[in-house]
This record gives C-alpha cells, sequence and structure tokens, in this order.
C-alpha cells in the first residue's frame, strides 16, 4: 500500500475562491480549449451540498480499490487500524477531497454515514466516489459536500478491497492524480490538472461575465451570428458593458 503526500500544499486560496464560483460547464469548456476532453466523472452526481451553495473545491487524495477476494476481506479486516479505507479516512489533509476509486462498481457502497462524518470533522473538503453510498438519507442531509453514484445498503467488503492511497487513479472514467483540483457544481464533477488550475479559474471567471452579456444581448432578441461567439463588435459592445456595470 502507497501513502504518498505528494498533494501540493501551494493551491491559492484566491484561486479556490474563483473556482467556488463558476460553473463546472464553464470549466470543460476551458479545459477543451487547452485539449482535455476527458474530465467530468460520469455516472457521479450531487448527493449532499455545503449549506453555503457553492461548488465542492479541493486538491484530490485518492483511494483505490481492486476487487474483493473472499479469504482477505471479512468483517474482521476492520479490526485493523490500518486497514487502508479506514486509514485513508484518517488521513486526508484539511482542505482536499477524497476520491475514491470503485471502479463504477454500483452493487456496493464505498463508505457511510460515520465514514463521511468522520472526514467532515477532520475538515477535509468533501467526498466524491464513483460508486454510491450506504445512509444516503442521512448524508443528503449533512452540510457536506458528496458526490457519488446514488446510494446502496451492502457493505464495501463484498466487492471493494482498498489497496493504495494517492496514487493515481481512475475514478468515473477520468484520471485522477493527487493533488488535482476537484470541482463539484450542479452537474457533477470535473478534474482540473493542478499545473493550470490557477489560468482556468481566472479564464473561466472572464467566460462566464462575457456569457452574461451575451445572454442579455439574446434575451433582447439578438441573433446568434455574431453574438455567439461575439464578433469583433459585440467584444466591443462588452467592454462598454463592463465598465457600466464595473465587473
Amino acid at each position: 500500500m502507497t501513502d504518498s503526500s505528494s498533494a501540493p500544499q501551494d493551491f491559492p486560496d484566491a484561486t479556490r475562491a474563483l473556482l467556488r464560483q463558476v460553473s463546472v460547464a464553464t470549466l470543460c469548456t476551458q479545459l477543451f480549449k487547452r485539449g482535455f476532453r476527458n474530465v467530468f466523472l460520469q455516472g457521479v452526481g450531487r448527493l449532499a451540498r455545503p449549506a453555503d451553495g457553492g461548488n465542492l473545491v479541493g486538491p484530490a487524495y485518492t483511494m483505490r480499490n481492486i476487487p474483493a477476494r473472499e479469504d482477505l476481506d471479512q468483517i474482521s479486516a476492520f479490526d485493523d487500524p490500518n486497514h487502508p479505507q479506514r486509514r485513508g479516512i484518517e488521513s486526508v489533509p484539511a482542505g482536499h477531497v477524497l476520491v475514491i476509486d470503485c471502479r463504477g462498481e454500483t452493487r456496493v457502497a464505498s463508505g457511510g454515514q460515520i465514514l463521511t462524518t468522520r472526514l467532515k470533522v477532520r475538515g477535509a473538503a468533501g467526498l466524491v466516489s464513483d460508486g454510491p453510498v450506504r445512509d444516503s438519507a442521512q448524508i443528503a442531509q449533512m452540510d457536506f459536500p458528496v458526490y457519488c453514484a446514488g446510494g446502496s445498503a451492502p457493505l464495501n467488503l463484498i466487492h471493494h478491497h482498498a489497496i493504495d492511497l494517492n496514487v493515481p487513479i481512475g475514478c468515473g472514467g477520468v484520471p485522477v492524480y493527487p493533488g488535482d483540483i476537484v470541482v463539484g457544481g450542479d452537474e457533477g464533477v470535473v478534474v482540473v490538472p493542478r499545473h493550470l488550475a490557477d489560468e482556468v479559474a481566472r479564464d473561466a471567471v472572464e467566460q462566464e461575465k462575457m456569457e452574461a452579456f451575451i445572454l442579455e444581448r439574446v434575451e433582447g432578441g439578438a441573433r446568434l451570428a455574431g453574438t455567439y461567439p461575439p464578433n469583433a463588435e459585440t467584444r466591443a459592445a462588452y467592454e462598454v458593458w463592463r465598465r457600466e456595470k464595473g465587473v
């Protein structure tokens, strides 16, 4: 089992704040412009969100599961405090997101209310899993961001053997490296490579300002041609609009 502490500690608060306010659709567009097409987790939806309604944002701390084996994955495995699942819950740095690779397996849960509560108490930013969770009704009421594949009652040991911590994984069909920036919004979860997070956050905010202006024009009857995408005339009008709005 690997437990690397390679996740970066230099994730600026300013970047986190910007990513908390932009849509994951905008982030997908910004990443597409940079050549990244596979960044949105499939089969993973929001179960719980923080009371302030902002996006889930934080560096990834990963957990990898392989298929269970009957002689190893007995209930007694949890008696070991160093069991990788339990050790993972106790190792996620504050402000990070625990991202669990369940291989898209939906027949069993990847965790439950007690483990999720422990993550919250320890200061984790949230939980993302491409498997379901048990106690889903209770977790849905928590003031803690959770994105997963819904609910499932059977425990993880039936089909999962937790094996690695903080190593590259696949989650929802997307590669996730420790320290990548995880953003969860209304439509789901996008993974932003860490080295691009600052510029993507900045450009995403600018994109949404432009799109707010374009939406006003379309609501006022403007045709798409020359408006969306904007031509030089529309861009000039946008600069005037920005000055008038003070944005």
